[in-house]
């Protein structure tokens, strides 16, 4: 079974409010308004001076499991919301890799599900582990990018990006050597039709719609396969694009929204395909998850692919539980 067997984040410390973004993004006042009080957006984190690799390793860096086990580790998954992050000859990934004294691993990018890609990492991850055979080898997905420009900083309408990452070491098995938060399962679905970036006009419309619907039905899908129902989730960690969207799908699941950690929304924008994770690493560390807990993970990419993953909370061997 698919285990998370360790989770860090790196949030960097630099906030930058929305509105001294807003004439760089092309934002008018009243596009600004919707964002701050309708979105729920305020400042996003930045780390100036860092490139992807940097933040990437900082990331892998707060993953209390990988330290000593780097041998272990038989292979690293860039998981990126866009496909070019680097100018012709540099590459992040093995770069990071490198760094962290990975070079024995097979590295590679996964970039197909945009901001669900992470998902999709580390389903694919426990997937390769298994056929392995090794039942101590390990994967490191690495998740979160530099929003470098004003077209990767502002998904139009809907949200502002952060450059928060995460690095998420998974094992085919939690009773390899350390445990983890057993994968319970895993459901996406893409609708091809709105591959188009940014869609076209006639199509905002048809999308918006079946954002809610879809997603709702992936969800539902995700823990119907784990063997449960909603009300068995202790807390629900998700994509940060805005507060709207998931007021709105909490409205059409009937899932109480003080069940969704929406603490990062205001504080770090949405953080490519990091966000479910950076909210692991924060829930843990708030206490807000038990030992046994089912929770879930979500998140939408464009193109657009639909995601959800349902897990077991297990705390890492040196927490306390909580």
């Amino acid at each position: 079974m698919t285990t998370l067997v360790d989770v860090g984040a790196h949030v960097p410390a630099t906030r930058v409010p929305i509105r001294d973004l807003a004439d760089e993004l092309g934002l008018d006042h009243l596009e600004l308004g919707v964002f701050e009080r309708f979105f729920g957006l305020r400042e996003v984190c930045t780390a100036p001076g860092d490139d992807l690799a940097d933040l990437l390793v900082a990331a892998a860096r707060a993953v209390p499991g990988l330290a000593g086990n780097e041998h272990r580790v038989r292979y690293v998954l860039g998981a990126r919301t866009i496909a070019t992050v680097a100018p012709v000859g540099v590459n992040p990934l093995h770069d990071a890799a490198t760094r962290l004294g990975l070079d024995h691993a097979v590295v590679w990018t996964l970039t197909q599900h945009a901001c669900a890609s992470a998902l999709l990492a580390v389903d694919v991850a426990g997937r390769l582990l298994a056929s392995d055979g090794n039942p101590d080898a390990l994967a490191l997905v690495l998740t979160g990018e530099k929003a470098f420009s004003p077209g990767s900083r502002l998904i139009e309408g809907t949200t502002i990006m952060g450059e928060g990452t995460a690095a998420v070491l998974v094992a085919a098995d939690g009773s390899a050597r350390r445990a983890g938060s057993p994968v319970l399962s895993y459901a996406t679905r893409t609708l091809g039709e709105y591959h188009q970036v940014p869609l076209p006009e006639e199509l905002a419309g048809p999308f918006g719609v079946a954002y809610t619907e879809v997603l709702a039905e992936v969800v539902l899908e995700a823990v119907e396969r784990a063997g449960l129902v909603l009300d068995d989730l202790a807390l629900v960690l998700p994509h940060n694009v805005n507060r709207v969207s998931w007021r709105r799908l909490c409205s059409r699941l009937g899932l109480p929204i003080a069940r969704v950690r929406l603490d990062d929304v205001p504080v770090t924008g949405h953080c490519f395909g990091a966000d479910s994770f950076i909210g692991y690493a924060a829930a843990r560390a708030e206490g807000r998850l038990r030992p046994g807990d089912p929770f879930l993970m979500v998140a939408v990419g464009l193109g657009a692919t639909f995601s959800a993953m349902v897990l077991r909370y297990a705390p890492h061997e040196t927490e306390e539980p909580a």
